[in-house]
């Protein structure tokens, strides 16, 4: 390669690189030159406005690049003008000429011990340095440039190992160094400062403390940012759950993301404790309950307009509270109802039973599996100014100023049950019950239909007729069900294969069968997957989509429900009505393209 320059980050080795491989023309190559002095002023100004408004800095402003400025200039791909080249396009391309391993940083799987006490916060930050794995005596780092051979040999030496480095994006060494060391440090000093001889084994095992050690506050300014960083890092990993669990000697926190748990970080257990009784302060749960569950909500502003809900739930487990965070998102609760992942003809029949005025219309899945988004997304399909629409929920988890919502306060007397009284003196249009627990709340919710309105609720069941043998197990008369029940949706959540490394391969039909996946198609079909990429955590599996089970509750069905019939015959005669299952909507899914055989099994395995 004809070296333009000494630096290989020089204006003229980046563009020559760019051009070279199709990534800009002629004509933004001398764009580039014509305005790099002008924006990097710009960008200069503007890391100094940061620096000064408190943001992440560290008060290190590192130089401005070249791949700075042409990723700010956002040009179109000349390779493919529908996509921007962007500062991880830029750094790909260098990386693959300089004939060294790009690598996007994936947080999810760096060790917070590796990346945090290798080398100091300011070392790292001033020569944009992340050692991200250790392996065989090999110290991997990541930085935006690999050529700065001193400092390579600064970390081999301070480490005592060799080091190999790879490159990244440099808005990712910057952010992932902020958020590592900043909890790294806020962990570490809570620790540090209220450390002592303590023992806490929580409810397994009583012992006998021999001196009285300080408990953290949970207004400890360590302890905050560090429950902040956690809000934080789940946001930006997508997560649907965040899970704090308390072992012997350390506390486990792991994220839920596309449905699967991932570990996250181990923490000291003696910090345990302050974090979680910073998120019941933050939820206004009481902290010096520990005994009993709890729960919460947290309406947390994230900036820029954005914000979310999180619901909050604590159990008492063996080595101490155990506390799970549902993150809703309300683009994600609330969509329109044709979105949800319905095929046509189920939407219309699900349109049908709830554009009906009165009726009992039930959703049903195991925790996880949507329920909520179908429901908030439903109330607000049928919301009008003439319609009163009241909720109760235990508890409320999106607040939505367009619904009368109410929550579940069983220590004053709020109940299922008991509130629903009240409501019918509230003259209500459509009331949505979180959950049907009990005989007295089914009972009271079937009434409700009976007077001329239209109920919404949730029941956990695997599939739509097992909805109707549980509303009998729970005491409901079948002949009230046959009066009141007009439809039941059943639903799960699939993963949906990443449309950025979608590959098509074939498969028999023989194996196919050989998984439970029956087809009509020929010997060979032609399937969608997932080959692994940067954006997808190397998973394949990028989002979800939701499958259904449509029940409509017609006249054969109704027969069915006054004659104490089984799920099985319910089920049989509905498919017969026109039902389609979980599981051959999620193969029809498969054979669309949207997700992968492996996921059908996992999601809807053993059902028919």
């Amino acid at each position: 390669m004809k070296k333009h320059s000494t630096s290989p980050l020089s204006v003229e080795n980046v563009c020559h690189i760019l051009l070279k491989r199709g990534l800009i023309s002629k004509e933004q190559k001398e764009e580039i030159f014509k305005k790099k002095d002008t924006f990097r002023q710009k960008l200069e100004k503007l890391q100094v406005i940061k620096d000064a408004s408190g943001g992440p800095s560290s008060r290190i402003i590192n130089p401005v690049t070249i791949i700075d400025i042409i990723s700010f200039l956002k040009f179109e791909r000349k390779d493919d003008p529908e996509r921007e080249l962007d500062e991880e396009t830029i750094f790909q391309a260098v990386a693959q000429e300089w004939g060294i391993d790009y690598k996007k940083i994936d947080p999810l799987k760096l060790d917070l011990k590796v990346v945090t006490t290798t080398i100091p916060r300011t070392f790292a930050m001033k020569h944009l340095v992340l050692p991200i794995d250790v392996k065989d005596g090999w110290l991997t780092v990541a930085t935006p440039n690999p050529h700065n051979l001193e400092v390579m040999e600064d970390i081999s030496r301070v480490s005592q190992l060799r080091v190999r480095p790879v490159v990244s994006s440099k808005s990712d060494i910057i952010k992932f160094i902020n958020e590592f060391y900043g909890f790294r440090k806020s962990i570490a000093a809570a620790e540090e400062q209220f450390s002592g001889p303590s023992i806490d084994l929580g409810n397994l095992e009583q012992y006998v403390r021999l001196r009285e050690v300080r408990d953290i506050p949970s207004d400890d300014r360590h302890i905050v940012n560090a429950v902040d960083h956690l809000f934080n890092y789940a946001f930006d990993q997508r997560a649907s759950d965040i899970h704090i669990e308390p072992k012997r000697n350390t506390s486990l926190v792991r994220l839920r993301i596309d449905g699967v748990l991932h570990p996250i970080y181990k923490l000291p257990k003696s910090v345990h404790g302050a974090i979680i009784s910073r998120i019941k302060a933050l939820s206004g749960l009481d902290m010096a309950e520990k005994r009993r569950p709890q729960d919460g909500r947290i309406k947390i502003d994230r900036g820029q307009g954005a914000e979310a809900e999180i619901r909050v739930s604590t159990v008492p487990t063996a080595f101490g509270e155990k506390t799970v965070l549902r993150i809703l998102d309300p683009d994600i609760l609330f969509q329109d109802v044709g979105q949800l992942g319905m095929t046509s003809m189920d939407l219309v029949r699900y349109q049908q039973f709830i554009n009906l005025p009165h009726g009992l219309v039930l959703v049903c899945g195991p925790t996880g599996s949507g329920k909520s988004t179908t429901l908030y997304s439903t109330l607000r399909y049928l919301f009008n100014e003439e319609k009163n629409i009241t909720t109760v929920e235990d508890p409320i988890e999106m607040v939505y100023e367009d619904f009368n919502q109410i929550a579940v306060q069983p220590t004053v007397g709020i109940t299922f049950a008991s509130i629903l009284r009240n409501i019918l003196r509230q003259d209500p249009d459509i009331i949505m019950i979180g959950e049907m627990r009990d005989m007295e709340t089914a009972q009271n919710a079937v009434q409700a239909t009976l007077t001329g309105h239209l109920v919404l609720s949730t029941l956990h069941t695997n599939d739509a007729p097992l909805a109707i043998t549980r509303l009998v197990d729970i005491g409901v008369p079948s002949f009230l069900i046959h009066a009141t029940l007009t439809g039941v949706l059943a639903q799960r959540l699939l993963r949906k294969i990443c449309p950025y490394c979608i590959e098509t391969f074939e498969i028999s039909t023989d194996d196919l069968m050989a998984m439970g996946i029956e087809t009509e198609k020929t010997v060979v079909v032609k399937l969608k997957r997932g080959s692994g990429c940067i954006r997808c955590r190397g998973t394949g599996y990028l989002g979800r989509v939701g499958i259904f089970e449509v029940l409509s509750v017609t006249e054969p069905i109704k027969d069915l429900i006054v004659a104490d019939s089984s799920a099985d015959m319910i089920r049989q005669a509905a498919c017969k009505e026109g039902m389609v299952t979980l599981r051959e909507n999620a193969i029809k899914k498969m054979f669309d393209g949207e997700t992968t055989y492996q996921e059908v099994n996992r999601v809807t395995w053993g059902q028919i």
